[in-house]
């Protein structure tokens, strides 16, 4: 490094530890859960969707049945539709006493955080001159200071996990295929993470990484599924208990398309805040609407030889298509920071515009702080506040596949480049 490297790498390391001691106090100064604490916003995805549902499930119940949670333990939220290999794989946070589970996941998640800032130093690294030990640290300081990365550890969340093992298969899924298949497997822990970003994988030609992670997903929930399906009563009895989670679902104020405190980032939900319509059947259509435009453009882009920016298109493709929240957009920290690279070396091209602008709106989730959020509903009322993440997302969406369109037919009109 040199002088003015290791002066950047020491801010970032004490700034990203000064905000991660901080993100990391939650998870001790929570109360031990209780029905009267059942609204306390602090590790409460750890307490809903991780540790409960464990304890449920190795006391012998059923976590995906929300009668059976809310009778059994002081929860706010039903168990979603998570793979079932989750109650094995978090096992360990939910064995120890609550404040112990709680603090050891947090620290877990941080370093997730930090391992997902390393993928976005590797995918950097061709076009930002400086050390990756570096690039490291200050986006991991970035992560830790942001919005969407202290809500990780805030409420609680497994998207760090999901994060890193989407970036991971987006990176690794050329040389290292293998590798690639196991990071799915783990993006498949939530389904509405899993099955668009297989679909798209499949698409760009790395059939074996999304065939492979796909089953390795498969392969460790039959055990779990078989276990509960035993409990049911038969297979039957377990389908019925998975068709009411999802009817409790979405009669939720959280997850409800039309519901208008959600904070929804998906095309279907935006479009219903900001209109107040909302047809029936409408995800079904978004759903395959976004991810047949997108996989005919990122094959395009991926073979104008512009893959960052058909990572970004992907990692958008899946946060706009079903269901998903602000912090979801974790998930494309890696394409964000290196279209942002190529983008600063491509400023007069045609496409790369749009693809920089795309960026930003993107990055309105992780400067949403509690002063803006103030701010917003003192201006504009709480329904603006909860739905301009997702707007943003929206636009960056439609942002990238302007750029996807202008890139590739400048592409194809000169001969191809590599970048």
């Amino acid at each position: 490094m040199t002088p003015r490297q290791r002066a950047v790498f020491a801010v970032a390391a004490l700034a990203g530890g000064v905000s991660a001691w901080h993100a990391l106090k939650p998870s001790w100064q929570v109360p031990l859960p209780t029905a009267a604490d059942a609204a306390e916003e602090r590790m409460q995805d750890f307490r809903d969707a991780l540790y409960f549902p464990v304890r449920e499930f190795l006391g012998g119940g059923n976590p995906y049945d929300p009668a059976a949670m809310f009778a059994h333990w002081p929860v706010r939220q039903d168990f979603n539709l998570y793979q079932p290999y989750h109650l094995l794989l978090h096992a360990p946070f939910a064995l120890p006493g609550y404040r112990a589970g709680a603090v050891a996941f947090a620290v877990v998640s941080l370093l997730l955080l930090v391992f997902l800032a390393a993928l976005t130093a590797h995918a950097v690294r061709r076009y930002v001159p400086a050390p990756p030990a570096v690039t490291t640290a200050v986006v991991a300081a970035l992560l830790v200071t942001s919005q969407v990365g202290k809500a990780q550890l805030y409420v609680g969340q497994v998207n760090p996990l999901v994060a890193v093992g989407a970036a991971g298969a987006l990176l690794a899924r050329r040389d290292r295929p293998g590798w690639a298949a196991v990071a799915l497997a783990l993006a498949w822990l939530k389904p509405q993470y899993g099955f668009p970003l297989a679909v798209l994988l499949f698409a760009r030609g790395s059939r074996r990484v999304a065939l492979v992670g796909t089953a390795i997903a498969a392969c460790a929930s039959l055990p779990v599924v078989a276990v509960l399906a035993a409990r049911s009563g038969g297979i039957g009895p377990f389908l019925d208990v998975v068709a009411a989670n999802v009817t409790h679902a979405r009669a939720t104020d959280y997850g409800a398309v039309d519901s208008v405190t959600a904070q929804r980032i998906d095309v279907a939900a935006v479009l219903f805040r900001a209109t107040g319509w909302v047809p029936g059947g409408i995800e079904l259509v978004v759903l395959a609407g976004v991810l047949a435009t997108s996989v005919l453009l990122v094959r395009r882009l991926d073979r104008a030889a512009v893959a960052p920016v058909a990572d970004l298109l992907t990692c958008l493709a899946v946060v706009a298509c079903v269901v998903h929240q602000p912090g979801d957009v974790l998930i494309a920290v890696p394409a964000m920071a290196a279209v942002a690279a190529l983008w600063w070396r491509h400023l007069a091209e045609p496409g790369w515009g749009p693809a920089g602008t795309a960026v930003l709106a993107l990055a309105v989730p992780f400067a949403h702080l509690y002063t803006v959020d103030k701010a917003l509903v003192s201006a504009f009322g709480s329904r603006a506040a909860v739905t301009v993440d997702g707007a943003a997302v929206v636009v960056a969406w439609c942002l990238a596949v302007c750029a996807a369109v202008r890139l590739t037919r400048a592409r194809t009109a000169e001969p191809v480049v590599a970048g």
